[in-house]
């Protein structure tokens, strides 16, 4: 039995991979805006097979990080109403981490999972890590491109990290780089 929030806006439809395999005890309800509000018909077939109770929770945007807080306030109020319940955060956001901690201390479980069939996110950002240091040689570099392909949404965000973290006259170093990691970056929006 298991409570999943997820951050579609992070996750989009690999965060429900193993939708499927839930059970009529678990809950998932799936944070959205209008910045992330589309289904695939596979994803959809998914989600009408699935026994799971499914919820929607369209979030008001405007503001940095809205579906976050929006979550998080949801997280806290679903927690009041049953502490016994274990709880799943999809996402890739390493921001929950705080949330988690919190609760922690307070004897509530929150795991934050890749998708609902509960893949580690641990694993996936170790992955992540291993991969990104095949691409670019040099560790403390590409420690800093772990950061930010973690921190930022977009492909312009990684983009325009790069080229302020290693400025130069012609941008050749943060180009080299973005170039070497863009296969890394399918799952973010932009070109």
């Amino acid at each position: 039995m298991g409570y999943y929030l997820v951050d579609y806006e992070n996750v989009k439809k690999d965060g429900l991979n193993g939708i499927n395999r839930l059970t009529e005890e678990d809950v998932v309800c799936i944070f959205y805006s209008e910045n992330a509000d589309t289904l695939t018909f596979g994803l959809h077939r998914r989600m009408n097979e699935s026994r799971a109770n499914i919820t929607f929770q369209k979030v008001e945007v405007g503001t940095k990080n809205a579906l976050d807080f929006q979550l998080a306030t949801f997280l806290g109020y679903a927690i009041a109403e049953n502490k016994d319940q274990e709880y799943f955060i999809v996402t890739k956001d390493t921001g929950f981490n705080a949330l988690c901690s919190y609760w922690a201390k307070r004897k509530i479980k929150i795991m934050i999972v890749a998708d609902v069939s509960g893949k580690n996110i641990k694993k996936e950002q170790d992955e992540l890590r291993k991969e990104v240091n095949r691409l670019i040689k040099d560790t403390e570099i590409a420690d800093t491109v772990v950061k930010f392909i973690q921190q930022y949404k977009t492909k312009q965000g990684i983009n325009n990290a790069l080229m302020k973290k290693f400025p130069s006259k012609d941008n050749k170093q943060a180009s080299e780089i973005y170039n070497a990691i863009k296969p890394l970056l399918t799952d973010k929006k932009g070109k």
